[in-house]
């Protein structure tokens, strides 16, 4: 009898393990809509040119071996583990060419790179050149280099493979890339949506570890410090209550994103409430460049559609 009660579970337990892997192939591999793609290229692609026309003034300065950080100083900020402008100009000095036109040269194909993104015209090239060139640029300045830097470096490299030409886009137009649903746009998706929950939850309990977080400390010294000032608020002095709900709000947002921000019925209110929360730090803190690339990374990842049309489509699709 026991012979026989095992072999009845046997198959038991292998259709539930075929069911979870099933699940596991519906999430990450079910045909899902290119346009959240779509709107992660165009746009990182126009935040990171709206950073380009701010930095564009100081372009030598920061890059230059004669600017603000000068000759060998340059170089012990540098990531010199990395492909940077220096090797640049070793590489074309036998030639005759100077640091200046390197810098202007590597800047210009930067800024055509990320054109030739927004527009989704030669995507794929488009996105190698701007994703090394703008690791280049932070490599040779490392020391303005600041966390969205790394963001944008990073969803930059995921545009290398994820099929974000396939809606929106001249090529899509032109008929260099195929339209419709494909599973490497889910598993892109994914691969995106994964990345920003994780990274919110890890930033949202390490600040929670944090005591100023709680008491309202850290948004104090976040809209007093003269780098970030943007009004005068020190009337919060008088408010402290103020400044702890609006840590706590902070944490709940952060530690909340990837669990509230994947269901449904939550996930409009969280979307809202991210973007709210960066644009928040664009306002009070000055920190533009930085609120809008995650407001769009949150907005591309989780409120544009992903799911194929139609009900026969929709039936055996992942949620999300």
């Amino acid at each position: 009898m026991k012979g026989h009660a095992s072999g009845l579970q046997r198959p038991a337990a292998g259709g539930e393990l075929a069911r979870v892997l099933r699940s596991i192939e519906r999430f990450a591999l079910a045909p899902a809509s290119a346009a959240p793609l779509a709107a992660l290229r165009i746009g990182l692609a126009a935040v990171l040119l709206l950073q380009a026309a701010l930095v564009a003034p100081a372009l030598f300065e920061l890059y230059g071996r004669s600017g603000i950080l000068q000759g060998t100083l340059r170089d012990v900020f540098a990531r010199t583990e990395l492909p940077r402008i220096g090797w640049a100009v070793a590489l074309l000095a036998p030639l005759g060419v100077g640091e200046d036109p390197v810098i202007l040269g590597t800047g210009v194909i930067y800024v055509v790179a990320l054109a030739a993104l927004l527009i989704g015209w030669r995507t794929r090239a488009a996105a190698v050149l701007a994703w090394l060139t703008h690791l280049m640029l932070m490599a040779t300045a490392d020391s303005t280099v600041y966390g969205v830097d790394s963001f944008a470096n990073i969803f930059l490299f995921y545009l290398l493979w994820m099929p974000s030409a396939a809606a929106f886009s001249m090529d899509r137009r032109l008929g260099r890339v195929r339209g419709g649903p494909t599973p490497a746009a889910r598993l892109g998706l994914r691969v995106v949506q994964l990345h920003l929950s994780i990274a919110y939850l890890a930033s949202g309990l390490g600040k929670a570890a944090s005591a100023p977080w709680w008491d309202g400390e850290a948004i104090w010294r976040s809209v007093m410090l003269p780098e970030y000032r943007q009004f005068d608020l020190s009337w919060l002095a008088d408010a402290p209550w103020l400044a702890a709900i609006a840590g706590w709000t902070v944490l709940l947002v952060e530690i909340g994103y990837g669990f509230l921000i994947w269901p449904r019925r939550t996930r409009l209110p969280w979307v809202v409430a991210t973007v709210a929360l960066h644009a928040g730090i664009a306002l009070f803190m000055g920190l533009v460049v930085f609120g809008a690339i995650m407001a769009v990374l949150t907005v591309a990842a989780f409120a544009v559609g992903s799911e194929p049309p139609g009900p026969a489509a929709q039936a055996g699709a992942a949620p999300g």
